[in-house]
């Protein structure tokens, strides 16, 4: 193989993880908001610019795949202490947020709740891939 065709591998994983009992609406917004949690504290997962063969140019995009999981409350909250344990940067969103217009009331909902009473719905990670993996134990892929 060339080095134009040589397999991409990425020794890291950034995993998204969902409360099943979301709308559609909520997942998608959710997942959005996580994943530029995770972008902003780690800007170098971000890839080069991108341009059409008009030279349109275009933002760069993470250079990696995401993958979108879900489970119950009980595994989002399990994945939470396990990402903690392991030091996994980690992006958060809680039930409280689909009530807040904006990024000040956002952080002061979560400010507002200790550590083991947030009402998580939903959590991304980014981390060895072993240790994404054992974060995400009990969660099953997004549909």
């Amino acid at each position: 193989m060339s080095e134009t065709e040589t397999e991409i591998r990425f020794d890291t994983k950034i995993a998204v993880l969902l409360r099943d009992d979301l709308a559609a609406w909520q997942r998608l917004n959710v997942c959005a908001f996580l994943v530029s949690g995770i972008t902003g504290g780690q800007p170098d997962l971000i890839g080069e610019p991108y341009a059409d063969a008009d030279g349109t140019g275009y933002l760069g995009m993470i250079r990696q795949p995401i993958l979108v999981f879900q489970g119950s409350r009980e595994v989002l909250t399990s994945a939470h202490t396990r990402a903690l344990g392991r030091g996994l940067p980690m992006s958060i969103f809680t039930s409280e947020l689909f009530t807040s217009g904006n990024d000040r009331d956002n952080r002061a909902a979560v400010a507002a709740v200790p550590r083991d009473k947030l009402d998580l719905v939903g959590l991304a990670v980014h981390g060895p891939k072993n240790g994404v993996d054992k974060v995400l134990k009990g969660a099953v892929m997004h549909p």
